[in-house]
Parts: structure tokens; sequence; C-alpha cells
């Protein structure tokens, strides 16, 4: 048999296997590798940033948080920043919350709280916190956090600070899980780490589509010019992606990607909490303007269909006993594989996050599956259970 004859099937395989393949690297090189070369890119000094610091206020909303404000809002109260206030806002808490704010409050001049008032029916709970928390701040640039978050540095606000230019409305951080030893905890780290480089990455190709309130900024004319939240009241979340969705521009946008600018946040120690933290941000991405998720959605399905394309010409291969086929079936995995662990590893590098090896060809593949998962879970439960409480 002539090694390089190949029958309708094989040139079909081998055909949509060439596609496959450069449609993930186009991904790769033009979205995923960002990050990294953004960070590059600052660290040889070739980006401009801002020297002046101007007032910041970071608005936290809390609830029955007692024990993660204990542990981690000093290290925001602490910052190395010349004027900053942090407003707490208590929202609705049964626990010890209103006890920890005010005894901070004594040892902490920056540091000020207020509470939601209990009949609110119009608005998501945590929507009216962060306005209530907004129309507090004394200061135009607010910068956002979560109460179960560190940041992890003194110099998280400089680092923030340092992109707000006269044309910047919107900076955007990266926020990881505290790093844990086990299969889950590596799982969520994996699916937190490729969410920031597909988000941030479009970020950094003036392609906004989304936030995390765990770390971003914006300025507070920006909320009342766009009239805060009020395209979605109805929907319990929002306050962070579909907002930013709202009122990104290809040119008001900047991604702040300093491992002194990370926020870690508590690790997800139960699948439960971490099915309902992406349920809840798949419930609002059906609102997303803009084609970003329909082309994210063609990446997924093209690796898909990359895996499943190479499994069957290597079994075509070894069938006919093509061996020229079932090599470049090889090559093509090894290749893309190759490409995975150099991309990825890179921006696990520069956000201290750890690498992956043996387990990135498996987290490859489950990721996408969990998002399916997670998607039926949403139909299943329908839209009601994400309307605002």
């Amino acid at each position: 048999m002539n090694l390089f004859t190949f029958n309708t099937v094989e040139i079909i395989l081998l055909v949509s296997l060439g596609l496959f393949l450069i449609i993930q690297i186009i991904y790769y090189f033009s979205l995923y590798n960002q990050l990294h070369a953004h960070n590059k890119t600052a660290n040889n000094g070739d980006l401009i940033y801002e020297t002046e610091l101007p007032p910041i206020s970071v608005i936290i909303s809390a609830r029955n948080e007692s024990e993660n404000l204990q542990k981690y809002l000093p290290s925001v109260l602490e910052q190395d920043y010349p004027e900053f206030e942090v407003i707490v806002i208590n929202d609705g808490s049964t626990d010890e919350s209103e006890d920890v704010l005010s005894a901070f409050e004594e040892k902490y001049t920056n540091l000020y709280h207020t509470f939601t008032p209990d009949g609110a029916r119009y608005i998501s709970r945590k929507k009216l916190a962060l306005t209530l928390g907004i129309k507090a701040s004394k200061h135009n640039w607010l910068v956002f956090t979560e109460a179960d978050c560190r940041p992890a540095s003194k110099d998280w606000l400089k680092l923030m600070a340092r992109n707000f230019s006269p044309r910047t409305d919107i900076v955007l951080g990266y926020s990881g899980y505290e790093q844990e030893n086990g299969w889950f905890q590596r799982k969520v780290a994996f699916s937190n780490l490729f969410m920031s480089m597909r988000y941030l990455g479009f970020a950094l190709i003036n392609k906004t589509y989304m936030g995390i309130g765990r770390n971003m900024a914006y300025r507070k004319e920006l909320f009342f010019k766009n009239k805060g939240f009020s395209s979605h009241l109805n929907l319990q979340r929002g306050d962070d992606d579909l907002f930013i969705n709202q009122v990104a521009t290809p040119f008001n946008t900047r991604v702040e990607t300093s491992p002194g600018a990370i926020i870690r946040m508590e690790p997800a120690y139960g699948f439960k909490s971490w099915k309902e933290e992406k349920v809840s941000y798949l419930a609002t991405s059906h609102y997303y303007h803009g084609m970003q998720r329909y082309l994210l959605g063609f990446e997924t399905t093209s690796r898909l269909l990359l895996l499943a394309i190479t499994i069957a010409t290597i079994a075509f291969g070894i069938i006919d006993k093509q061996w020229v086929v079932l090599g470049i079936a090889i090559l093509a995995y090894i290749l893309r594989y190759i490409m995975q662990v150099i991309i990825i590893n890179q921006t696990a590098t520069d956000f201290e996050e750890k690498k992956y090896y043996f387990t990135l060809p498996i987290f490859d593949v489950t990721e996408p599956l969990d998002v399916l998962q997670f998607k039926l879970f949403r139909k299943i439960r329908g839209k009601a259970d994400y309307m605002k409480r």
C-alpha cells in the first residue's frame, strides 16, 4: 500500500483535522496569549501608566460574612495608598457582622459601613447594597471587591490606580483562588484561570464584554450616567458582568496584570457552591451584547470537534494500517498540547498559579462538559430562580 495514498474518508478526516487545528492556534495566539503578552510588555516598561494617585472609594457588599470580614478586611484597610476610604454595606446580616464592623471602625478611620433596608423589594439585594455604597462614597474612582477576598499585596490599589488615565473609565484585574491541594481545587482553579484568559483577553484587544466584581474599578460618574443597574433590575445577578457589558467601549477599559494586583479568594470547598456561582453567571450571560460569547462558544465547539476528529483519525489509521494518517493525527494532538502547555502555563506563572501538565488534557475536556452541565442546571431551574430577591 502506498503510504501517501488516502481514501475519501481519510482525506476528509485529515482536512478537518488541519482546519480545526488552525482554528485552535488562532484562538490561542490571538486571544489566550494576550494576558502574558500584556504582562511581558508591562515588565519591559513599554506601557504608559499614570503617576497621580486620585482618592479611591473601595466598596464591599457583605451578607453574613463576619468571619471573612475579620480575616480579610484588614488587608484592604491597610493598603499603601495616600487617600482612600472603605465602605462596607451590611446586607441584612444575621451574624456578628455589625459588631465586627463597628469594632473595626474604632480602629480604622478610613472605614465606614451602612446597611440595606429590610423591606427592599424592587431590586436585587446585592445591587441595592452596591448602589447605596456608591451613593455614600466620597470619591469618583470606585474599586470593588468582596468580603471573602484579600489583596495579594499592599500595592493593590496603587497598581489599579496607575491605570486611571483621563480616557479610562474601567479597570479590570485578576482574581484567583487561594491555592489548595486536591483534585477538585485544581479543577476549579483551572476553570477560573481559563475564564480569566477569555474575558481579560478580550478586554486587552478592546472587546470587553464582562467583569468580575472581586477585582475591578470604574468611575462613579460612569455609574450614574448609565443609570446604574436600571437596565437589569429584574435579575438577581449582573452587578458586575452585565454592568460592564453595558458600559464598556473599545477605548475606555484597561487591564491590570501585575501579581501585586491579584485578589485572592476563599477556596471552593464544595461542588455545590462552585456550581451556584457558575450557574448564576450563565444566567446573566444570555443578556450580553456583542459577539464574544458566540466566539467563545465556537472555540469550545472547535476544541471538542478537534478531539473527536483526532480520535477518529487515529482509529482509521490503525484499522487501515495507514501509518502516515496515524502519525499526522498524533502529531497534531502533540502540537496543540505543546501550545496549550506554553501559553496556559506562562499565564499561570504570571498570576502565581500552579502549572498544568498531566492534568491539562483532562481539564481541557472536563471544562466544557462542566459548562454544559451548568447550562442544564440553569434550564431545569428556569428563569424565575434568577429574578430579583
